[in-house]
């Protein structure tokens, strides 16, 4: 390790302690920015990424709510607000059980240069709760929700912090948070994006982080002549991200052979086209369901507790959650001919995995770069709520793929090396910090 990182690392996890992911995201960056901080030296002298690495603001707060037996249920309510100094803090809840202050702050960290690099006016921001909606009859998401915005109201607003849904936080809970806050607030307002479109959401933001994640993944095999046209591509998940992922893919050229959830996945050689789909949809959007279901209704082959890692592909689109892509994952991947990867999720690949892919020269999309569609799209809702008007699908589509092109042509700008190899971790990473870091030069030392 670079001394210069080994000394700033040892600083970040005395200060942060037991924080692996934060620790593990804050890493990835400062091995990239160190190295450039040092040739520019005014970065260095403000110390402006230890500032960057230091949330603004952190809340924490208790959720009590009552379950459908009338018993007394308490979970814990986050937010972190980790930089604003170009715009309001942005970005998703999530509610999961494994949700805490180290995974809730890696995300807001990586939040600033994801929200960055799209261009648009988003500071970095992130939150959430260890509330599991799995299971939960919809009364008590609700119930859980309004206690939640009862707290978070406070704090949040459309020119302060606009959250977003994430992990276990959809179209539902999303509409109960904001009817809380206009309950509370009497204002109606685009505090949250992810809306409904009757009542000010955007089209195409269901999709958006799906469909990104695609045009970065063609946008990065243009670089050398190819497209998704007649690709295998192997997606994790089954949720929002991997349901259009897989639709633009298909809509691509591409086969998608894999999907998957928290029990196993299925392989489906024949490829999940439009009617298949629906059918995932279906299961998963409404009546929440397990993907081995998929394999029982379309006699497929279902792995038990395993990864889609190890089946053959040209593109891999890790599109589950953070860490689900380890160095003997990615090698066997390589080995079986996969020569790019498109991360649709947070940090899913392991630092390990990631030195596995430079190694062998292929194309990879890290996660805040390869996955801003999301919140590009959420950025879009807010202008939108802004005008009070809202555009067609065609104009929010087009304006994603421009937003995604504009990414991927940063990420070469920065990234790319003199053998003509681009190393899309570097480019993201200070094509992502300078306009944060020159933001927070100009409005001085706060």
């Amino acid at each position: 390790m670079d001394p210069r990182v080994e000394k700033f690392m040892a600083t970040i996890k005395a200060k942060n302690p037991g924080e692996n992911e934060f620790h593990q995201a804050v890493h990835e960056v400062a091995e990239s920015l160190i190295p450039f901080i040092e040739e520019n030296p005014k970065y260095k002298h403000a110390k402006v990424l230890e500032r960057i690495a230091e949330p603004e603001r952190v809340i924490l707060f208790r959720i009590p709510w009552l379950d459908d037996k009338g018993e007394i249920q308490i979970n814990k309510g986050y937010r972190i607000e980790m930089n604003s100094a170009i715009g309001p803090y942005k970005g998703g809840l999530r509610f999961h059980p494994t949700v805490n202050l180290g995974i809730l702050k890696f995300l807001a960290f990586e939040q600033v240069f994801k929200n960055s690099l799209t261009t648009l006016p988003m500071g970095g921001g992130k939150g959430g709760s260890d509330f599991d909606p799995k299971g939960k009859s919809d009364n008590e998401v609700m119930r859980f929700c309004q206690s939640f915005m009862s707290e978070l109201s406070r704090h949040i607003g459309p020119n302060t912090d606009v959250p977003a849904g994430d992990i276990g936080v959809g179209g539902r809970e999303i509409g109960y948070l904001f009817g809380q806050y206009k309950r509370l607030r009497n204002e109606f307002t685009g505090v949250l994006t992810g809306k409904g479109i009757d009542w000010g959401g955007s089209v195409i933001r269901p999709e958006a982080t799906g469909y990104g994640a695609t045009y970065f993944a063609q946008n990065m095999l243009e670089t050398r002549g190819d497209s998704l046209e007649g690709k295998v591509v192997a997606i994790s998940g089954s949720g929002n991200v991997a349901q259009f992922a897989t639709q633009k893919v298909t809509e691509l050229g591409g086969k998608v052979v894999t999907l998957s959830d928290s029990s196993g996945f299925i392989y489906d050689p024949a490829g999940i086209d439009k009617e298949k789909l629906d059918y995932v949809m279906e299961l998963k959007n409404i009546k929440r369901g397990r993907i081995k279901e998929y394999a029982e209704k379309y006699g497929v082959e279902y792995f038990e507790g395993k990864r889609p890692w190890s089946v053959k592909c040209d593109v891999a689109m890790p599109n589950a959650t953070e860490n689900e892509v380890n160095e003997e994952e990615a090698k066997t991947l390589i080995k079986n001919g996969c020569y790019c990867i498109s991360e649709g999720a947070n940090m899913p690949s392991t630092p390990e995995a990631i030195n596995a892919y430079l190694d062998a020269g292929i194309l990879y999309g890290p996660g805040k770069a390869a996955n801003a569609g999301g919140v590009a799209v959420s950025g879009l809702e807010m202008t939108q709520n802004s005008m009070r008007l809202g555009w067609t699908r065609e104009e929010v589509d087009n304006r994603l793929q421009m937003i995604m092109k504009n990414i991927h042509d940063t990420c070469v700008k920065h990234g790319k090396q003199d053998d003509g190899f681009i190393n899309y971790v570097r480019g993201a990473n200070i094509g992502g910090f300078i306009k944060v870091a020159d933001s927070m030069l100009a409005q001085g030392v706060v």
